[in-house]
């Protein structure tokens, strides 16, 4: 909305200043942290006050969760879409589509684990909806998601993949692209949703995979820099930044209230919300490779899983103490604040190297 008020400058006034997507993309990020502040804790009073056990918390996971996290209430991801929702749409362009497509799969990946949160509240335990009937939604709107950005994008990019660090290498995977892109929104989502086990340890990789995402859709979007860097360009994706500076903003509203004691738990709500974004920002972007590098840490955490499953039904014994993976490290002794803040200096790392991909061509 405040982009248009470039329209009232003569070229050397403030209001010039909302023609740029930097400005514009600082003032998404501190309006989403200022909702974020302004709005948590009322949202947390309420939460509380219409949960009055808390999350349910699993049976199968690690012993002490019962007593240390037992009481508190989740949806807090409510918080983070609010402040991401308000800001992108105060800051963002209106006639920019990629922005519609994110904004879209947040949403509707929100509204999914708002509906899994509310059934385990409602049941009071573990179990919400099918995880079928999740993934088939979920396959839905990315599916949805997919065709809009092939429809929208110049034919000689809307069905290839972008290889990192050969230059200008675009593998054209004609239709099948779409069960790719697919795969890569709702794979981004649940890998999020399956890291969201600690407090603080999911949020702060999402923000860190957003900037560096985000970094890489200004440079995509901009002639000069893609021409630079020898990647393909992609008109109006620049306008994505924004959006990834006001996710930021609205993660660092919500850790303030998630670091360790959590006062609140995103849940599915926020986890399923964040990863879907990270994963339509990638095919946005084409760089749905470079996202497997940055969420490195996310690829980590669902593989434990598969890994897990499978060697038990084929083996009928366990690779992991317990998964995820952060599980297992909590059974061999170390301490949720450790575990929390090395992931994080993992997912720093790999986000450093998913960068590098841009200059290494």
């Amino acid at each position: 909305m405040l982009y248009f008020l470039h329209f009232l400058s003569d070229g050397g006034d403030i209001f010039n200043l909302f023609r740029y997507i930097t400005f514009r993309a600082g003032g998404a990020f501190f309006t989403s942290l200022a909702f974020g502040f302004l709005f948590s804790k009322p949202i947390i009073d309420l939460l509380k006050k219409k949960q009055k056990d808390g999350q349910p918390i699993r049976d199968d996971g690690p012993e002490n969760h019962k007593t240390k996290k037992a009481g508190t209430p989740t949806m807090g991801g409510v918080l983070i879409i609010g402040s991401l929702l308000f800001s992108s749409l105060l800051w963002c362009r209106y006639d920019i589509s990629y922005v519609w497509i994110v904004i879209f799969v947040t949403l509707s990946f929100g509204l999914i684990g708002f509906i899994d949160d509310f059934s385990k509240l409602y049941k009071n335990n573990s179990r919400g909806i099918s995880g079928k009937i999740r993934l088939i939604l979920g396959f839905f709107i990315a599916a949805f998601a997919t065709i809009w950005v092939i429809n929208i994008q110049d034919s000689s990019l809307s069905m290839a993949l972008a290889v990192p660090i050969f230059k200008d290498v675009l593998l054209n995977l004609g239709w099948f692209y779409i069960p790719f892109a697919v795969f890569v929104i709702v794979g981004s989502a649940n890998s999020v949703n399956l890291t969201d086990g600690l407090d603080g340890l999911a949020i702060m990789p999402v923000m860190i995979a957003s900037g560096s995402l985000g970094i890489i859709a200004y440079a995509v979007g901009r002639v000069d820099f893609s021409d630079y860097l020898e990647v393909h360009y992609i008109a109006g994706s620049g306008e994505i930044a924004v959006f990834s500076a006001a996710l930021i903003g609205a993660g660092l509203g919500f850790l303030w209230y998630n670091a360790p004691p959590a006062a609140v738990f995103m849940g599915d709500t926020g986890s399923l919300a964040l990863g879907g974004a990270l994963g339509a920002i990638s095919v946005c972007t084409k760089h749905e490779i470079v996202l497997a590098i940055i969420g490195g840490l996310f690829v980590l955490e669902a593989l434990s899983v598969i890994i897990q499953v499978a060697a038990y039904k084929l083996t009928g014994k366990r690779v992991f103490l317990m998964a995820p993976i952060h599980h297992h490290f909590e059974k061999l002794g170390w301490a949720e604040p450790q575990i929390v803040i090395r992931f994080w200096i993992i997912s720093v790392i790999l986000a450093l190297v998913g960068l590098a991909t841009l200059k290494l061509r």
